[in-house]
């Protein structure tokens, strides 16, 4: 965008050069004319415009969204159908139509692992990670300054992710959820039978890895 002030600054430049390239020329006439030195020293003072009162002169002002509001409440409590962390074709199955897969993926722990990709490519992601030993569930976390839609795709995918939960993990894995979008940090805990590794939502992205294998060794 065209800044104002700078064309200000460049006329002010152009105008000393002009000044200093004369000069030379002027010395003889300014030595004989004492008018001159007063002339060229007389100045106009100008205010000087504060940035603070005109944001501007510092390029963009901080923009303040709307905060991302989660009803967890009425994503509901009623009973559900019970899923084992190895069922990952029903796992799928309640995040919706996998859009793409990588089998050359990591996990949470760099092992090989396979991601699942519910969402195109430039949309916000929801994925499923899944290894020998991890089955993680990732989502867009929409930030208050995003578009109406990204917010809504994020509300979606929490929505997701915690009918999922509940499923895993029974009502415990819900409330999990929720404790998550209110910025909670879980790691290493057991949560409805299932060992939590970390359950976490900040900087545009949650994530909750579920250690398979501790998982299989606590309910034994």
């Amino acid at each position: 965008m065209w800044n104002p002030n700078l064309q200000t600054l460049l006329v002010g430049t152009i105008m000393a050069v002009g000044v200093t390239l004369s000069g030379c020329d002027s010395t003889k006439e300014d030595a004989q004319n004492p008018d001159a030195e007063t002339t060229e020293q007389a100045t106009t003072n100008e205010p000087v415009q504060d940035s603070a009162n005109n944001p501007d002169l510092d390029g963009a002002t901080a923009q303040q969204g709307t905060p991302v509001r989660y009803d967890v409440a009425a994503w509901g409590t009623d009973k559900v159908e019970s899923l084992a962390v190895d069922e990952l074709d029903n796992i799928k199955s309640v995040f919706g139509e996998v859009m793409s897969t990588d089998e050359n993926s990591l996990d949470y722990a760099s092992n090989p692992a396979a991601k699942y990709r519910f969402m195109k490519t430039d949309a916000p992601y929801l994925d499923i990670i899944d290894s020998e030993k991890y089955l993680e569930l990732g989502w867009y976390y929409a930030n208050p300054t995003d578009t109406d839609k990204e917010k809504e795709l994020s509300q979606n995918h929490a929505k997701k992710a915690y009918q999922l939960s509940r499923q895993l993990m029974g009502d415990d894995g819900g409330k999990m959820v929720a404790d998550m979008l209110n910025s909670q940090i879980i790691k290493n805990r057991i949560v409805g039978g299932q060992k939590i590794e970390l359950a976490k939502c900040e900087f545009y992205s949650c994530m909750l890895v579920i250690n398979k294998a501790a998982a299989q060794t606590d309910n034994s």
